[in-house]
């Protein structure tokens, strides 16, 4: 019997120690890139114009995945980020995007202000404080016993905050007035290193000797998206009219200001250089010149790529230089994108029009007076949402439910609607597909009453910023790629959810996932 058992257990440690010797190491780093606008098409379209040190460094040794998807309506900078390092949807972890109409004051928020934390080489107060569920850098903290180095650079405030968390040690991005990098007392007292890179080494020493133009011969820049012809460009950010630092953050420079703090983190920190796993977060930007249309910057946005081709590639070989590659996981994904489209699509005889939310908000209100009497049923109106006046509703004792579903029914006849949906349709009602997306986007505490979606081929007028964009439902995915830490080379083409990064990088960190991340890790990546 004895030996029977001996024999039992020699096996159970043989099994196990096969096992570990089979899973992968933990990382000492992990390393988020979330580049914003970043488009699968165009990366594809510019490939031939790339070196091999980014794009096609990470399509040879990387695990891509090409269609990578957000599940939920109106993705930008902060919600897109929020996401990823929740591994949740708004409709859990509460950030609507990176404003929303606070119900309160009737007044647009910024979604990372917070008058309770002071800025630090800033005049804006921030946290996180509307994020609602833990992040990876949360669960990371916890389970290091807040040993775990773990910092985020951005080149704006929400993405530096959002991917951050709650228990970061260090947030930072960069200054609209000043180019300083900046951050919040809520993380506590701001890093000395990054104090002496700004009183060195930072922006505002090079700006105004930076001036951007084409880094390959204008010959090769040869895919156009508009009949303009464009010779030959030059931008620099001298211009007094604007803060010449909100317009070189939507320069492709802004991108290797990041990766300089970056190396000033490696050099001035033990990030990456112990048993401890460590967190590091960035981002970059990829979108238009000026947030101008493609149209206006057909070569500029050819350029973007190329320059960030190189910044990737810069931040590879830093990364294999600092940590070695072997013993980091490192992902890279984008906050999906939107493209303003100022073109006259008339003249092709495509159906569309212009929808203003102003206007729908007027007439919906005469209409509610008609039937119920006077009253200001409708309080305000923010991107495609429309807010009631909850307590006229209760003093009249008229029943929410009808109010909203008549309400609904009258907007659904507005020229240019496609459906309107009832924050308890949203909530209660039969699910499908196109419901469930909305839905996602969707947060008691920060949402509307009623959500408006508006036909394919129209344009959208934002009367709060003097904006308009054509609306689109056309499939759109976001590049996934990991590299590094044993991650198993191969391009696919199945689609998967962007909630999933959080719980495959908790899994090979060997921690819990985020507490409203209900995904399951990506398996089979690895070696």
């Amino acid at each position: 019997m004895k030996e029977r058992i001996l024999t039992s257990l020699l096996t159970a440690f043989i099994v196990s120690g096969l096992q570990a010797q089979n899973a992968p190491a933990v990382p000492r780093l992990v390393i988020g890139l979330t580049v914003d606008q970043l488009r699968m098409d165009y990366i594809e379209a510019f490939f031939s114009l790339y070196g091999e040190r980014g794009f096609k460094r990470l399509w040879k040794e990387g695990r891509v995945y090409c269609n990578a998807e957000y599940d939920f309506v109106d993705v930008d900078q902060a919600s897109a980020v929020a996401s990823v390092y929740t591994g949740t949807t708004p409709f859990y972890n509460g950030v609507v995007g990176n404003y929303w109409m606070d119900r309160a004051s009737l007044r647009i928020i910024k979604s990372a202000d917070d008058a309770d934390y002071m800025g630090i080489y800033t005049q804006e107060s921030s946290s996180p404080k509307y994020l609602q569920v833990s992040t990876l850098s949360d669960e990371l903290t916890i389970a290091s016993g807040g040993m775990a180095e773990v910092y985020s650079i951005a080149p704006t405030r929400e993405m530096a905050v959002y991917s951050g968390g709650h228990a970061a040690k260090g947030v930072f991005w960069l200054n609209d007035e000043t180019g300083k990098w900046c951050g919040t007392t809520y993380y506590g007292s701001f890093p000395e290193w990054v104090t002496t890179y700004n009183d060195h080494k930072g922006l505002d020493f090079r700006i105004d000797n930076q001036a951007w133009e084409p880094y390959l011969p204008v010959t090769s820049y040869k895919y156009l998206t508009s009949d303009a012809k464009q010779l030959t460009f030059k931008h620099d950010f001298t211009d007094e009219r604007s803060s010449k630092y909100k317009r070189f953050k939507t320069s492709p420079f802004v991108n290797d200001e990041v990766n300089r703090l970056v190396s000033e983190c490696f050099d001035k920190t033990s990030i990456g250089k112990d048993a401890v796993p460590d967190l590091l977060t960035l981002s970059y930007y990829a979108g238009n010149y000026a947030h101008k249309s493609d149209g206006e910057y057909t070569m500029e946005i050819q350029d973007v790529y190329v320059r960030l081709d190189n910044t990737i590639g810069d931040l590879l070989d830093l990364v294999e230089r600092k940590v070695g590659l072997h013993n980091v996981l490192f992902f890279i994904t984008s906050t999906g994108y939107s493209e303003p489209d100022t073109r006259d699509l008339s003249a092709y005889r495509i159906p569309g029009g212009k929808f203003y939310m102003k206007r729908c908000a007027a007439l919906l209100n005469m209409y509610l007076m008609a039937v119920y009497g006077q009253g200001q049923y409708v309080e305000t109106f923010y991107d495609r949402q429309l807010f009631f006046n909850h307590k006229l509703i209760e003093d009249k004792k008229i029943n929410l439910t009808e109010i909203l579903n008549n309400s609904a029914d009258f907007i659904v006849q507005m020229s240019g609607v496609q459906a309107a949906y009832t924050s308890q349709r949203l909530l209660l009602g039969a699910w499908a597909p196109k419901i469930d997306k909305i839905k996602n986007s969707f947060n008691v505490a920060h949402s509307g009453d009623i959500y408006v979606e508006v036909m394919p081929g129209w344009t959208l007028v934002d009367e709060y910023t003097q904006t308009s964009h054509l609306v689109r439902e056309a499939y759109s995915s976001v590049p996934l790629v990991f590299i590094g830490n044993n991650i198993r080379p191969e391009i696919i083409y199945t689609p998967v959810k962007v909630t999933t990064i959080a719980p495959t990088i908790a899994h090979f960190m060997r921690i819990r996932a985020p507490n409203a991340s209900e995904q399951s890790p990506l398996y089979g990546i690895c070696n």
